[in-house]
């Protein structure tokens, strides 16, 4: 009979568990991504190896800097050490599971004034269990265990954010160094042009004043090329910090040409709902909420505790281990609160509110995922065609100023006409360039939407 009943004393806390079991609600997504038809959401697997996302860009200084900014990076290394004390708290949870052992010994000595002094000596061994019938332990671990996968899933979205972070300030300072090659054209041209005016007003067919507006637009140039090192710096700063270095330690030469921009898939399976890490993370935050509402009900059962104690007592060495000495108890108690002014019914009230609060910031998360990748997705598309329509308008405003300024040679056109035609062609061209710069961080924010790339 004892035999059975221990057997189910044991069973007990694997029979039962209050509080409702997790099942991931549904979250507000669409078949099809509207601006890719055939790209699909899938299902969260968040632990998918991404692989080096940024080799489409086919640039090895950016493989270089990313791998570097994965090792050094402090913003990951702050992710990953909390991942790492959530995984110490699981364990600290799951250690409530088991009994509570530990030893005690006492030594004293007493007497009065007309009696000898009398030795005491005791050592004793005693445990505590909290048997756990009603789940309330196994909730919390279940609570703890969840926030630690959702704390793996920011540590997974520390390194994406930050290897995005930087991939779109190396695009940026790219592009400063493109428009800085621009810049440098621009203050050539116009110092050619200024050469042009200087000489048509020595032989008398040109005004001073043909002089001088030269001298500006050559002055303007100059000035806009030395002000673009400002921007360059910045992102170079932002660059070292990002890998994980103070800016001192980082130099990189100008870059020869933009990093190619990848090839866009048409139609593949959209990885966007499996390899989210932020997705991931929400959706674990809704299991942990969940477990704490059986926490909080766990609360309204009583707490079944064993207790025990095997020792010696003794007045000396010798008679602490004589087994006429030995002294031991064993006993359980069942406490309960019998009135706590609805404390109690509001904690699981509380719990559930925090729960349906996670349930919402899930389904904004994947509201939000699916809206970063569509307006990339869009963005791309018509950057693309705006692309190819802003070439055609560098072309053209070259020839104007091809055709103007020889114009202006023949003393058919006044200088006015060049210098409208010359900046009319660098806004051209720097609005080319801006394009493509957007190209290139869109490509970029594509890739960190869909949680690492489309492979």
């Amino acid at each position: 009979m004892r035999n059975r009943a221990l057997l189910l004393l044991s069973m007990l806390p694997a029979a039962c568990m209050v509080g409702p079991d997790y099942h991931r609600p549904a979250a507000v997504i669409s078949a099809n991504f509207k601006e890719a038809k055939g790209w699909k959401p899938a299902t969260p697997a968040d632990a998918m190896p991404k692989g080096p996302w940024w080799r489409p860009f086919n640039d090895t200084q950016l493989d270089s800097l990313e791998q570097r900014a994965l090792a050094a990076n402090q913003t990951i290394a702050a992710a990953a050490a909390t991942y790492d004390q959530a995984r110490a708290l699981v364990d600290e949870a799951r250690a409530a599971l088991y009994p509570v052992l530990g030893v005690n010994a006492n030594a004293s000595r007493s007497g009065t004034v007309s009696t000898r002094p009398v030795n005491t000596l005791s050592l004793q061994a005693t445990g505590s269990w909290e048997i756990d019938v009603w789940g309330q332990i196994r909730r919390q671990i279940e609570s703890a265990a969840a926030t630690a996968q959702g704390d793996e899933a920011l540590l997974a979205n520390a390194r994406l954010s930050a290897g995005a972070a930087l991939a779109t300030a190396y695009m940026e300072l790219a592009t400063a160094d493109a428009n800085q090659r621009l810049l440098d054209t621009t203050v050539k041209n116009d110092a050619h042009a200024l050469e042009i005016t200087q000489n048509q007003y020595t032989v008398g067919v040109a005004a001073r004043s043909d002089v001088i507006l030269a001298q500006t637009q050559l002055d303007t140039a100059q000035s806009s090329a030395v002000a673009n090192h400002i921007a360059r710096g910045q992102f170079e700063h932002a660059i070292a910090v990002f890998a994980g270095m103070p800016p001192a330690d980082l130099t990189i030469a100008p870059l020869a040409a933009l990093p190619p921009m990848p090839d866009v898939p048409v139609s593949i399976p959209s990885t966007l709902l499996e390899r989210r890490p932020d997705v991931a993370a929400a959706e674990r935050t809704m299991a942990a909420n969940n477990a704490q509402i059986g926490v909080a009900v766990a609360a309204f059962y009583p707490v079944i505790d064993l207790s025990g104690a095997i020792g010696l007592a003794g007045g000396g060495i010798g008679a602490l281990f004589s087994v006429a000495n030995t002294v031991w108890s064993f006993g359980g108690t069942v406490s309960d609160d019998i009135f706590a002014g609805g404390a109690r019914t509001a904690a699981v009230a509380a719990a559930r509110a925090q729960y349906r609060s996670s349930v919402a910031t899930y389904r904004q998360t994947v509201l939000t995922a699916l809206q970063q990748v569509e307006d990339a997705l869009i963005n791309i598309r018509v950057l693309a065609q705006q692309a190819t329509i802003q070439d055609a308008a560098v072309r053209d405003a070259q020839r104007a100023v091809d055709i103007s300024l020889n114009e202006y040679r023949a003393g058919t056109q006044a200088y006015t006409t060049v210098v409208t035609a010359q900046n009319t062609l660098l806004t051209a061209q720097e609005t080319a360039l801006s394009i493509a710069q957007s190209r290139l961080t869109n490509a970029v924010s594509l890739i960190t939407a869909l949680g690492g790339g489309w492979k």
